[in-house]
Order: C-alpha cells, then sequence, then structure tokens
C-alpha cells in the first residue's frame, strides 16, 4: 500500500507523461509526398541524368579506395604494383577527391540547393562552399564538422580531414621521411572510409529521377551544367 508521501511524488511525474502523451497526439502526421504520374523512358534519363554521370566518377574513386583498403587488410600490395605506384594511386585519389568536391561545392551545390536542401547551407543556402573560401574549412571544429551546413557538406569536410593525413602520409614515404607500413596506412584510411563510402552512395541517391523531379522542371534539368 502506497504512503501519502509516496502518491504525492508520482503525481507530477504522472502529469508529465499524460502531458506529453497528449502533446504526441495533438501532433500532426507529417503529410506523405503526393503521388507523380509514372516518367516515361525519355523523361526518366533527363531527370537520371546527373545520378548517372556521378556514379561514372564515384565508381572510380570506389576503385581507387577498393585498391588501397584491400592491401592494408591483405597486408599485401596488389600484384604488379610498385611500392611507388601505389604511393602513387593514394595520393591520386586525394588529389581527385578534392578537385570533384572543390567543382561541386563551387558550381553543382549552389544552384541545386536553391531548391534542394540536401545541397544547401542554412547559414547561406546559395554559397559556393561550406568551407567558407579557406583551405579545408578550418574553424568548424575537429572533424570540420559545421552544424550549419547539409549532411553532404559535412561528410566533405569529414573525408577531406581524413584524407589530408593520408596524403601527408604518402608523401612523406614517398620522400623517404619515413618508411612506409601498409598498417598505418589502414590506420589513417579508417578515419575517413566509411564516410567517404556511404557518401558516394547519398550524393548519387539523392541525384536520382524520383528526387529531382520533384523540384525541378524537365526544362530546368537539361539546363544544369554537369
Amino acid at each position: 500500500m502506497q504512503s501519502a508521501d509516496t502518491a504525492a511524488e508520482q503525481e507530477p511525474a504522472q502529469q508529465l507523461d499524460s502531458e506529453w502523451e497528449e502533446e504526441q497526439q495533438a501532433e500532426p502526421e507529417p503529410e506523405p509526398e503526393p503521388a507523380l504520374p509514372p516518367l516515361t523512358p525519355q523523361e526518366f534519363r533527363v531527370y537520371n541524368r546527373l545520378a548517372e554521370q556521378m556514379e561514372y566518377f564515384h565508381d572510380h574513386f570506389r576503385q581507387m579506395y577498393t585498391t588501397l583498403q584491400t592491401a592494408c587488410t591483405n597486408r599485401r600490395r596488389p600484384a604488379g604494383m610498385s611500392l611507388r605506384q601505389f604511393l602513387d594511386e593514394g595520393l591520386r585519389l586525394a588529389r581527385y577527391l578534392e578537385m570533384h568536391h572543390s567543382i561541386e561545392e563551387t558550381h553543382l551545390y549552389p544552384l541545386l540547393g536553391r531548391k534542394m536542401p540536401a545541397f544547401r547551407s542554412s547559414a547561406s543556402p546559395f554559397s559556393s562552399s561550406s568551407r567558407g573560401g579557406g583551405k579545408k574549412g578550418k574553424g568548424k571544429g575537429k572533424g570540420g564538422k559545421d552544424k550549419e551546413s547539409c549532411e553532404l557538406l559535412r561528410q566533405h569536410q569529414v573525408i577531406h580531414d581524413g584524407m589530408d593525413e593520408v596524403a601527408a602520409y604518402l608523401r612523406r614515404c614517398k620522400d623517404g621521411e619515413c618508411e612506409f607500413e601498409l598498417g598505418v596506412l589502414k590506420e589513417k584510411l579508417d578515419v575517413c572510409g566509411d564516410v567517404l563510402l556511404a557518401h558516394l552512395d547519398q550524393e548519387v541517391a539523392d541525384l536520382g529521377a524520383e528526387r529531382m523531379r520533384r523540384y525541378f522542371t524537365l526544362q530546368e534539368m537539361k539546363a544544369i551544367p554537369m
């Protein structure tokens, strides 16, 4: 049997639970996106063009990353690849990602961000770069995560923070400043590898035909350069 004091202590908690349940019941369910008519094959090609072109580049990045990661996991370089060639492969991946993302942040994201929140920085909706023009987004804290940037831009920053470390290590090895070790490279790749692979998939999905048709007309899609 509960004492009067115990019952009195439970009353506020029960009242809060009741209020919370009422608030939850009062909140309207998010409205589902309206169904759109099926796309013709020609319309699908127009709307899916950016996704297909992006996937072409991303496949190349995946192959390069897999070459490095597989060698680290197996503790052995690919057959027929010299140490210098292996180091150059890692440096190329870092350089290509930097160029690719720089183009995206300067030209593609600002254009898409006018209509698509997935490509927008809330601090500056039509800005050309979440890094504020500074190299690698300095001053944004560990991992370069800017809470006012979209997820794709935050992923860019994590990828580049990690790949900068990879490239610096490979350059030191190439210049003879330290001995190359696959275990060390694996540690550095692991910092950003999962984010890189997730980003390559997410960006293509965000550019897919069914997503793009909700924001752009066919004529607007044809005018987007890439």
